[in-house]
């Protein structure tokens, strides 16, 4: 069976920024992930491990140097589609401090892969 998997909020830390300056000071970014997944029965071990994948969001986000938030969204989204039983993965990155000066709350970018 497939089913869809929504972890949201998934906040890190990182250096990443196109602008002067941005990869200086850590940001925080915001990850949101719409996954499906082939789950193969009605246990734990039959469906994707939030945990693990958590922490290899958090990974990518913390170790990873982007200019580019779709960059890294498409990062993070190959990271997923490589952990099974995940067969497809849309990622949304959030940066939340990126455009104060103009007024709004922040940017994102979402990226799914396959595409």
């Amino acid at each position: 069976m497939r089913a869809r998997l929504f972890l949201s909020g998934i906040r890190a830390e990182g250096h990443h920024g196109a602008r002067p300056g941005e990869k200086d000071a850590l940001q925080p970014f915001v990850v949101d992930l719409d996954l499906e997944v082939e789950v193969t029965g009605d246990d734990i071990d039959a469906t994707a491990d939030y945990r693990g994948v958590t922490e290899r969001v958090r990974a990518v986000v913390e170790e990873g140097s982007f200019d580019l938030i779709e960059a890294m969204a498409a990062a993070i989204a190959d990271v997923c589609i490589g952990i099974a039983p995940i067969v497809r993965a849309t990622v949304v990155v959030h940066k939340p401090n990126a455009a104060t000066r103009l007024g709004i709350d922040g940017v994102a970018a979402a990226v799914t892969r396959p595409e």
